[in-house]
C-alpha cells in the first residue's frame, strides 16, 4: 500500500507538470537529488531508463519500483523540469554500530553472523521492518541452547549524517533441562537399550559438564537416527519413527521429549549376489560380505561390507571405484536379497608426490615415510599409512594429504603432502618437591630432527639433588635407504639413592653403547644393542645389610658387557595425544660371559587407545618386569631392582616407594614389577584447547615384588590428571587418592613435571 501511495503521487505529480497534451517527454537529462551516502553511479545502475529515453505514464512506476526494490531508500519522488527527469530521494538510515549486551551462553561473535545473515551488520542499510526478524532470528539461536525464556530488548537510536546504532539487550533467563524422554511403541528392546549412546538424556551427576540435558534439535535429529540405525541393523527393514513431541513446562525450565516408533516386521537375508565389472573372481570378494543367508538383515554390515570391496578395488588402484548394494525386498516371505554393483571405473596412477610446508625438514626425511610411491596404482590405505607414519615422527603439527588430479588427464593424479613444521628440539626438566628433599630439578636438551635430517642428537645434564648425569647421543633411523637405524651414545651417572626414597647406597655408571634396529613391517621393528657398562658402587653412612651382604659376595667395582634384543610395536595414529592404536614392546638383557656379574631383565609394555564418543579416548597399559642372575652371581643386583610409585606407575603414592623394604625400612625395589591402569581421556571444556589439552580420569595398579607376586600387596589408587602443551612445553600434573594404603606406604596425592620447548 506504501508504494502503491508513492507512485500515485509521483504519477500525479507528473501529470501537474506535464500539459494534457503531452503525456511524456524525451529525457535528455537525468539528475538525482538527496543523496547521502549512495552514490550517483550506482542508483544509475539501477536505472530501468537512461537520457534520451521517453518517460511517460508505463515508465514511472518501473523507475519507482526499482528504486525501491533496492532497499536504499524509504522514499522517491519524480519531477519534471523541462526536458529534464529528477528523481529526488530519501535515503534509510545506514547501520553504525550493533551492540548487544547480556548473551552468556553464546558468543557475540555468532549471534553478530546470525544477524548479518538477514540483512542485518555494521554498515548496511537500516530497515525498521527487520527489527521482527532480529527478534525471531535472536530467538532462534537461543532456543537451540535450551534458552525458552530468554527476553529481547531492541533500541535503535538515530545518529548524525543519517545514521543509527542499534542496541540489543538480552535476558537469557535459565537453560531448559531435558526432564524425560519416552519411546512409545518399542515392544521389543527396552527404552534403555535404544537410548544407549543418545547425546539428549536426563541430567545425571556430570550434567553440568557434559550438557547432554540440554535439548537441540540437532542433537535430536541425531538421536532419532540412532534408534533407526538400532532397528536397522537388527532386521526391522520397515521401522519408522512415526513422530516427535517436544514439550515445554509451564515455567519454560522443563522439556519433555516423546518419540513415537513403528518397529515393523524381521526381514531375513534370502541371498547376496555380485556383478558388474568384477576385476578379479567372485569369489574373491564373498570373505570380505559378512552376510549370512537366513540371519536378519543389517544395513551396518552391508555398508560395512560395501567399504570393504571398495577398500579392495582401491588396493588394485581403482581409486574411485563405485560400489553399490542394492536390495530385492519380498513382502510376503519377509526376505531381503542383496546384490552389489561394481563399477570400478579407470586404475589410477600416481604422477608424482610434491611436498609443502616443510621449512625445515628435508624432502627425503618425508619422502622415505610414505608408502605411496611415484608412477604406481594410488592406493588410499597407503596413503593412510604414509600420513600416519608422518605424524608419529613427531616432528609436525599436522599433516595432510591431497590427491589433485592430473589436468587433462582421466586416470592420473598428483600426492600433495602439506605438513606444519613444529619444534623439534626440547629443552626437558623435571620438577619436584617434597619435605626431606626440598626442589629437585633436571634438564636434557635434545633435537629430535637435527638440521632437518630426521637424526636426533641428545645432550642431557642433570643437576638434582640425588643425581648427576651427563649424556651425548647420537640416533640416525635410516643409517641404510632400508631403514635400518644406527646410534650411539655415551654416558655418566653419579645417583644418591637414598635421597630417592630407596636404600642409602651411591653408583657411579658410566656407559658406551652401539644400537642396530631393523623394521620388520610398517608398524613392527627389531632392535639390538651392545653396551660396555662399568658401575662403582660405595655405601652410605647407614647401608641395610641386603647390600652389605650383596658386596661381601661380589664386591664393590663391576665391569659388564650387556647385550640387548627387544621388538616394538607401533600403529598409534600419532606421537602426541593419540586417539587409536596399539603401542608394545618386549625386550631382553643380559650379560654375556666376561662380565663381572652375571644377570638378565626381561619387560613387556602395552598402550592401547580406543577412540569413544566425540573426542573421549579410553586408553589401557600395562608394564611387566622380571629380572634374575645366573651363573656364579646369587642374586639379581638389587641397583637393578623395578620400582613403582609416583606419576608413571602408581599415582598417588611417593615415586619409587612401593614394594619390599631393606633391614632399616626403606623402599628396596624387587625383582618383578606388575603395573598397569586404566584411563579415559576427555577433550577440554572450551574447544579452542583441543589441540594443547587433554584431561583424564585414572585406575592404576600396581607394586613390584620380591621372587613371586603377592596379588594382595598390589595398590590400586584413582585420580584426574591434565596434560597441557603449553608456550613453555608439555605440563602433566595429576591429583592421584589411593585406595588399599597401608599405614606404612608414603602417599603423594599431587605429582607435577613439565618440558619447555624451544
Amino acid at each position: 500500500m506504501r508504494l502503491a501511495r508513492y507512485i500515485f503521487a509521483s504519477l500525479f505529480v507528473l501529470t501537474l507538470a506535464v500539459p494534457a497534451a503531452a503525456d511524456s517527454f524525451v529525457a535528455k537529462d537525468i539528475r538525482v537529488e538527496g543523496l547521502q551516502r549512495i552514490s550517483a553511479g550506482t542508483v544509475f545502475n539501477y536505472l530501468p531508463v537512461k537520457p534520451g529515453d521517453t518517460i511517460d505514464r508505463k515508465t514511472v512506476p518501473a523507475i519507482i519500483r526499482a528504486l525501491y526494490k533496492t532497499g536504499f531508500f524509504k522514499d522517491v519522488r519524480l519531477e519534471r523540469d523541462g526536458q529534464v527527469l529528477n528523481i529526488v530521494v530519501q535515503e534509510r538510515p545506514a547501520i553504525a554500530q550493533i551492540e548487544i549486551t547480556g548473551n552468556k551462553s553464546i558468543k557475540t561473535d555468532d549471534l553478530q553472523k546470525g544477524l548479518a545473515d538477514i540483512g542485518l551488520a555494521e554498515g548496511r542499510t537500516f530497515n525498521r521492518s527487520v527489527l521482527d526478524k532480529i527478534e525471531q532470528e535472536l530467538r532462534r539461536q537461543f532456543f537451540n541452547s535450551g534458552k525458552y525464556g530468554v527476553q529481547l530488548q531492541t533500541e535503535v537510536t538515530p545518529l548524525e549524517r543519517n545514521r543509527v546504532a542499534v542496541n540489543i539487550k538480552i535476558r537469557e533467563g535459565d537453560t531448559a533441562r531435558i526432564r524425560g524422554i519416552n519411546i512409545i511403541g518399542n515392544k521389543t528392546f527396552p527404552d534403555e537399550d535404544l537410548m544407549t549412546g543418545f547425546q539428549s538424556r536426563v541430567g545425571g551427576w556430570f550434567a553440568w559438564f557434559t550438557k547432554e540435558d540440554q535439548y537441540s534439535r540437532q542433537k535430536l535429529a541425531g538421536d532419532l537416527e540412532l534408534i533407526k540405525s538400532f532397528y536397522l541393523d537388527r532386521g526391522y527393514l520397515k521401522f519408522n519413527v512415526d513422530s516427535t513431541q517436544v514439550t515445554i513446562s509451564p515455567d519454560k525450565k522443563g522439556i519433555f521429549i516423546t518419540i513415537n516408533v513403528d518397529e515393523g516386521d524381521i526381514y531375513t537375508i534370502a541371498d547376496v549376489k555380485i556383478t558388474g565389472q568384477l576385476i578379479v573372481d567372485a569369489e574373491e570378494y564373498f570373505p570380505l560380505i559378512h552376510l549370512r543367508r537366513g540371519e536378519p538383515f543389517s544395513r551396518r554390515k552391508v555398508v560395512d561390507s560395501t567399504d570393504r570391496i571398495t577398500d579392495k578395488l582401491s588396493e588394485m588402484g581403482y581409486a574411485f571405484a563405485n560400489v553399490n548394494h542394492i536390495p530385492e525386498i519380498d513382502e510376503e516371505n519377509r526376505t531381503v536379497s542383496i546384490t552389489y554393483f561394481m563399477d570400478p571405473g579407470k586404475r589410477v596412477y600416481v604422477r608424482r608426490i610434491d611436498v609443502k610446508g616443510n621449512t625445515r625438514t628435508r624432502d627425503r626425511v618425508i619422502r622415505r615415510e610414505m608408502r605411496q610411491m611415484e608412477n604406481t596404482w594410488m592406493s588410499n590405505s597407503k596413503l593412510t599409512l604414509s600420513r600416519e607414519r608422518l605424524r608419529r615422527l613427531g616432528f609436525f603439527d599436522d599433516v595432510t594429504i591431497e590427491t589433485p588430479t592430473v589436468p587433462g588427464s582421466t586416470d592420473m593424479t598428483d600426492v600433495l603432502v602439506t605438513v606444519k613444521e613444529k619444534p623439534s628440539g626440547s629443552l626437558a626438566g623435571g620438577l619436584g618437591y617434597s619435605g626431606d628433599q626440598g626442589i629437585s630439578f633436571s634438564a636434557s636438551i635434545t633435537e629430535d630432527n637435527f638440521l632437518g635430517t630426521g637424526k636426533k642428537v641428545t645432550l642431557a645434564a642433570n643437576t638434582s639433588a640425588y643425581n648427576t648425569r651427563y649424556q651425548l647421543s647420537y640416533f640416525n633411523p635410516y643409517a641404510t635407504i632400508n631403514g635400518i637405524s644406527r646410534g650411539f651414545n655415551l654416558s655418566y651417572q653419579e645417583t644418591d639413592y637414598n635421597e630417592l626414597n630407596i636404600s642409602d647406597y651411591l653408583t657411579d655408571v658410566s656407559e658406551a653403547s652401539v644400537n642396530y634396529g631393523v623394521p620388520i613391517s610398517d608398524f613392527n621393528r627389531i632392535r639390538m644393542k651392545f653396551a660396555i657398562e662399568n658401575t662403582d658402587l660405595t655405601l652410605g653412612s647407614l647401608p641395610p645389610l641386603e647390600i652389605v651382604d650383596f658386596v661381601r659376595q661380589e664386591g664393590d667395582s663391576y665391569l659388564n658387557f650387556k647385550l640387548t634384543g627387544s621388538w616394538s610395536h607401533d600403529s598409534r595414529d600419532s606421537a602426541i595425544f593419540p586417539t587409536a592404536g596399539t603401542a608394545q614392546s618386549f625386550s631382553a638383557v643380559a650379560t654375556i660371559p666376561g662380565s663381572d656379574l652375571q644377570f638378565y631383565k626381561l619387560s613387556y609394555r602395552y598402550r592401547q587407545f580406543v577412540p569413544l564418543y566425540k573426542r573421549f579416548v579410553f586408553s589401557g597399559r600395562a608394564s611387566l618386569g622380571y629380572g634374575d642372575s645366573y651363573g656364579k652371581t646369587h642374586m639379581l643386583p638389587f641397583f637393578e631392582n623395578y620400582f613403582a610409585g609416583g606419576d608413571k606407575t602408581v599415582r598417588g603414592f611417593k615415586n619409587n616407594t612401593l614394594g619390599p623394604s631393606d633391614s632399616t625400612g626403606d623402599p628396596l625395589g624387587g625383582n618383578i614389577k606388575l603395573v598397569g591402569g586404566l584411563e579415559l581421556y576427555s577433550p577440554p571444556p572450551f574447544e579452542q584447547l583441543e589441540s594443547t589439552v587433554r584431561m583424564s580420569v585414572f585406575l592404576d595398579a600396581g607394586n613390584v615384588f620380591q621372587d613371586r607376586v603377592e596379588f594382595d600387596e598390589i595398590r590400586y589408587s584413582v585420580g584426574v590428571g591434565a596434560t597441557w602443551l603449553s608456550p613453555m612445553g608439555a605440563m602433566t600434573l595429576s591429583y592421584g587418592v589411593p585406595l588399599n594404603d597401608k599405614s606404612y606406604d608414603d602417599v603423594e596425592n599431587f605429582q607435577f613435571s613439565f618440558g619447555s620447548v624451544f
